[in-house]
């Protein structure tokens, strides 16, 4: 039996999603909240094996929730519910150790198939939300010109992609690493990009990266 803890400001769509779930076999909830801060309180109190977590709230972000929830219980499955996310919440996501991001408006079906497979250490992205993240990427490259990357930016960037850090790739290419730091600014300012992931991902789809 999965035990489930729902955390949504939405009375109506939390109390339809309780009464689907309880009526799975191997599904039972344990609780709602409709805060960040009453969620983080049951989960202490409650204990549940996964929690059903929206990503507004009204008082915290979701994100800041999920990363609380599993520094204080690394095995509580999240799944996070949200309509529009974007690269740095998915990069944020996977590093806090969420196991998938799901629309809210999806259906019932994908839900719990999802709740009955998440697993700790898995990220799975509901290809809706992929599709999305696909037409903000479009409408970036449509609106923005790329600056010309330099030689060397091009081969810290390939770099990059190889999921390098800086130190090894300065020492690849035989520089110092405040330089390197220094080509890594110039590549974010250049592609318009938030973090070294945002740019690799940028980056691949303008052809800049790929097999060396």
């Amino acid at each position: 039996m999965i035990r489930i803890l729902i955390v949504d400001d939405h009375t109506t769509f939390t109390e339809l999603l309780m009464d689907a779930l309880d009526r799975e076999p191997d599904l039972c909830t344990v609780g709602s909240a409709d805060s960040g801060r009453r969620a983080i309180e049951l989960c202490r109190a409650l204990n549940p094996d996964l929690v059903v977590l929206d990503y507004h709230l009204p008082d915290v972000s979701g994100l800041s929730v999920a990363a609380l929830i599993l520094a204080e219980s690394p095995a509580t499955r999240i799944v996070m519910l949200t309509g529009d996310p974007t690269p740095e919440a998915l990069q944020q996501a996977a590093t806090i150790g969420i196991c998938a991001f799901l629309p809210k408006d999806g259906s019932l079906a994908g839900m719990l198939g999802t709740i009955r497979n998440a697993r700790p250490g898995g990220f799975l992205v509901h290809p809706s939300l992929v599709a999305h993240l696909n037409a903000q990427w479009r409408r970036y490259e449509d609106r923005h010109s790329m600056q010309a990357l330099t030689r060397r930016e091009l081969e810290v960037l390939r770099l990059m992609a190889e999921g390098n850090d800086v130190r090894a790739n300065a020492r690849s290419l035989g520089i110092s690493e405040n330089t390197c730091r220094g080509y890594v600014k110039s590549i974010l300012a250049k592609l318009e990009a938030h973090s070294q992931l945002e740019a690799v991902v940028s980056a691949t789809r303008l052809g800049l990266v790929g097999e060396r």
